[in-house]
């Protein structure tokens, strides 16, 4: 019985991989997989929004903060899909960070800074939002 779950869960899910060198052009390749994943399983246009930017921030942070623009690095993406939600991974070939000690972007002193607050945005539009011990890979899940 456990077996033909298993199976089950196989045959339901579905699994993309994208491979991106880090610079900016990368993102229209990103951009180009979000929209084909979206129309595939009929994500609302609240949902597609959020995904959008989430990981366009996600994946720019790894492109910049992570593998410091370097062509000869790579970001990893990966997406699962299953009936009930979306699971974005974007790993980066860079050291990481400490993300739980970030300025708060949303302190009165911090308004006017221009960056900053990918993190922030990223908590606040991806249903889970779960980083690595490292800081390195980050996975966003979207309900769908």
């Amino acid at each position: 019985m456990e077996n033909d779950m298993e199976q089950a869960n196989v045959q339901t899910a579905q699994l993309y991989t994208l491979q991106l060198p880090s610079k900016h052009e990368s993102i229209t390749l990103l951009e180009a997989l979000i929209e084909e994943v979206a129309d595939r399983y009929q994500v609302s246009e609240d949902t597609f929004a959020n995904m959008m930017t989430c990981l366009n921030e996600a994946v720019m942070n790894a492109i910049i903060h992570g593998n410091k623009l370097d062509p000869e690095k790579t970001v990893f993406v990966n997406v699962d899909v299953d009936a009930k939600r979306i699971v974005w991974t974007v790993t980066d070939e860079g050291a990481g960070f400490d993300y739980n000690n970030l300025a708060d972007p949303t302190a009165p002193d911090r308004l006017e800074e221009l960056t900053g607050r990918g993190v922030f945005i990223l908590k606040h539009l991806a249903d889970q939002c779960i980083f690595n011990a490292t800081g390195n890979e980050v996975e966003l899940h979207f309900k769908i």
